[in-house]
């Protein structure tokens, strides 16, 4: 499900706060979302376009049943996207679908994607970085994720190359101790 996910979510706390048209407006960019995302799975296994409208619904409807359940701090896109695999998985269960029904020579490609686990590691990752002090956190995200190099993270920064280092190099030592400690408990 491919969304601007700023955009989305600063609709879906509008709503919360009680924005009727903007959770009309969430609704339709949502429903549009859905239905591409179920038209493209279904339609994988040989499935009716008539069954992702009526798994947009049921999801938009869950959405909406549970939207008090969003953590308005969270991204939005991972919640939506549970929700609808959720429904998605149900679907298939009740309907007895399988992996016998899909063609031999799609197999490999569905079996081999996982499309939340890319939104949910972005969340995972923003929630750690958010521990971080802003200095560490910039640096990592320069020199770490965007790929820019020690210098060109300096310049932006205005640091000198060697504080660029000390800083991602204690980031990611915080970040380890983090991960660290969760994982004991």
């Amino acid at each position: 499900m491919v969304a601007n996910e700023a955009d989305l979510r600063a609709l879906m706390r509008a709503s919360l706060r009680g924005d009727a048209a903007a959770y009309r407006t969430l609704l339709s960019r949502l429903s549009a979302n859905l239905r591409a995302y179920y038209k493209g799975r279904l339609a994988r296994i040989g499935r009716s376009a008539t069954e992702a409208e009526d798994l947009t619904q049921d999801a938009l409807m869950a959405i909406h049943t549970r939207r008090h359940t969003y953590d308005p701090a969270a991204p939005l896109m991972p919640w939506v996207h549970a929700i609808a695999r959720y429904k998605l998985i149900d679907h298939l269960r009740h309907t007895h679908a399988s992996m016998k029904d899909l063609p031999i020579d799609d197999a490999e490609e569905i079996m081999a994607q996982d499309d939340h686990v890319g939104s949910e590691s972005a969340y995972d990752l923003n929630r750690l970085l958010g521990q971080l002090p802003d200095k560490m956190r910039r640096t990592i995200q320069l020199v770490k994720l965007d790929g820019l190099s020690v210098a060109e993270a300096a310049s932006q920064c205005g640091m000198s190359e060697s504080d660029v280092k000390v800083s991602v190099h204690r980031g990611l030592k915080a970040l380890v101790t983090s991960v660290a400690r969760k994982g004991r408990l």
